[in-house]
Formats: C-alpha cells, sequence, structure tokens
C-alpha cells in the first residue's frame, strides 16, 4: 500500500553521483533533503550547498571534509550499527569537498534556510544518545543534530536503532500542522539500512486529513520513505535484524523546534514505550 510515491525504494532516487538524491522538488515540499555519496578509495566529491544548510555523516567509513575557510576529519564508523560518528555541518552558499583515503558512504542531509551559520565539526562524544522506550519498544535514539543538540538554522536529524523484532517511531506521532507550543510542521525523511543479508522492516504512515498520506511499505538497506504529513509509526524491524534509520527534517517554522502530537488511539495505553 503506497500513496504519492512516498515510498522510495533504494535505486528509484540515483542521480548522477548520488546512489539517492531526495530534494524538495522530488519530495514535493520546500525544505527537507537527502543525498548518500559513495566514494571509492581515494574518491572525491565536490559540492555546492546553495540555498540550504548540511550535514555530512558517514555511513560506512571516514573522510576529510574542506569548505572555503575550514577543514575537518571525520574518522567516521565501520557502519551505522558500530556507533555514533563525528560529523561536519556545511553553510549554505558555500562550496565544500568530501574526500576519503579508504572509500566510505557519506550521507548529505540538508534544509533550506535562511541563516548562514559558520562550517562546524560535530565531535562523537559529544552526540547526545538517547534510550527510548522499553520491552519490545525500546531503541537508541542517537541525537546528532536535534533542536537542542547541535545548532542549525532549520535542519534537524537523529539516529535510530531499532533490534530485531522491536517497534518504534511508537505510538503513531505527526507534525505536519503548525500549533505554537504543541505541534510543529516539520517534513521528514526517513533512511533505511538494515544489519545482515535479505534484512528487512516495515514502515506505516496513515492519514491525519483526508487525501493524506498512506503508506505501508517493506523496507530493505537504501529504502527511503517521505513523510510530507500523516501519523506515521510504527517502524518494525524483522526479527535478528537490528533496523537503522536516518531522520531527515526541515519545515518552515520560524522556530526550529520538534514537537509532536500522538495519535489519540494509542498513546494512552502505550505510555511506557514512547
Amino acid at each position: 500500500m503506497t500513496s504519492n510515491d512516498q515510498y522510495v525504494p533504494r535505486g528509484a532516487a540515483a542521480t548522477g553521483p548520488y546512489a539517492v538524491d531526495i530534494g524538495p522538488e522530488r519530495a514535493g515540499w520546500t525544505h527537507s533533503s537527502l543525498r548518500v555519496v559513495e566514494l571509492e578509495p581515494g574518491g572525491t566529491h565536490s559540492f555546492t550547498t546553495g540555498d540550504s544548510e548540511w550535514i555530512v555523516l558517514p555511513l560506512s567509513g571516514a573522510c576529510t571534509v574542506r569548505t572555503e575557510d575550514a577543514e575537518f576529519q571525520i574518522l567516521g564508523r565501520e557502519s551505522v550499527f558500530a556507533g555514533v560518528t563525528d560529523f561536519a555541518y556545511v553553510p549554505r552558499d558555500a562550496r565544500a569537498q568530501i574526500a576519503s583515503g579508504a572509500g566510505g558512504r557519506l550521507a548529505l542531509a540538508g534544509a533550506k534556510c535562511e541563516r548562514r551559520l559558520p562550517a562546524r565539526y560535530g565531535p562523537a562524544p559529544e552526540v547526545p544518545v538517547e534510550d527510548r522506550g522499553s520491552g519490545g519498544c525500546a531503541r537508541q535514539v542517537r541525537n546528532f543534530a536535534s533542536a537542542d543538540a547541535f545548532d542549525c538554522d532549520k535542519l534537524i536529524a537523529v539516529e535510530v536503532v531499532t533490534p530485531g523484532g522491536h517497534w518504534s517511531s511508537y505510538p503513531p506521532h505527526k507534525h505536519d500542522e503548525h500549533r505554537p507550543g504543541v505541534e510543529s510542521e516539520l517534513e521528514e525523511i526517513y533512511y533505511f539500512e538494515i544489519d545482515g543479508p535479505n534484512g528487512f522492516g516495515y514502515q506505516r504512515v496513515f492519514p491525519s486529513r483526508e487525501g493524506g498520506t498512506d503508506v505501508l511499505a517493506e523496507v530493505r538497506t537504501g529504502d527511503a520513505v517521505l513523510v510530507p504529513d500523516g501519523w506515521h509509526g510504527p517502524s518494525i524491524a524483522q526479527p535478528g535484524h537490528t533496523m537503522y534509520y536516518l531522520n531527515v527534517m526541515a519545515g518552515p517554522g520560524e522556530e526550529r523546534e520538534w514537537r509532536i502530537c500522538f495519535h489519540p488511539g494509542h498513546a494512552e495505553s502505550t505510555e511506557g514505550y514512547r
């Protein structure tokens, strides 16, 4: 069950140097972007940031990130399942180069923005790691660029690791309306990787309004799901296969904040699982 092409299987959004290239035009929204670039040993990739801010986040491997006035050595990691990683923030209206001596796969999480902040390094030890939920809904959230952990203009990005057989993004929640102090309007991308061969998971998004997004997708490594609106969750990991997803969010609100509303039919009975 899918609608509006919100399920993006691996390879469906590959363009030029990118294994994944999802921007506002492709997604049909205004702010959030995700690119994944794969570099061979000794490879480089150059890009201009335009009207967006970007975080260069290693999925696997290490790299050097250079801008006009800064250079960062990113130690990276063996895989997304190996733990948190350091990263680099690249501002809008800049030119950047990524180089990797041993090769690697790098995510570029982006958002259209207004302010031009300085290029910065994000150390791995400073990434807040949160154990969220309990029982079969226990999962790990790595808040490397959450609204209260790292300064950006619009971009919010986190990683979630869900053990095999567990549910995350539960209870179902939404953030598709601007309601001051209650809910923020954010476009969201889920990018998935599954540990082990032939691993898979499931992602659900269902309408919060008439004609809204309705997706039930079996997801595998390299797949993405777009959430322009709607209740999203659960994300379900196949038993025996840990599931990872990168969440990239941004929206038009003046304040950079993550405020969500839980589905009223699930929230009260699942208090311990949030």
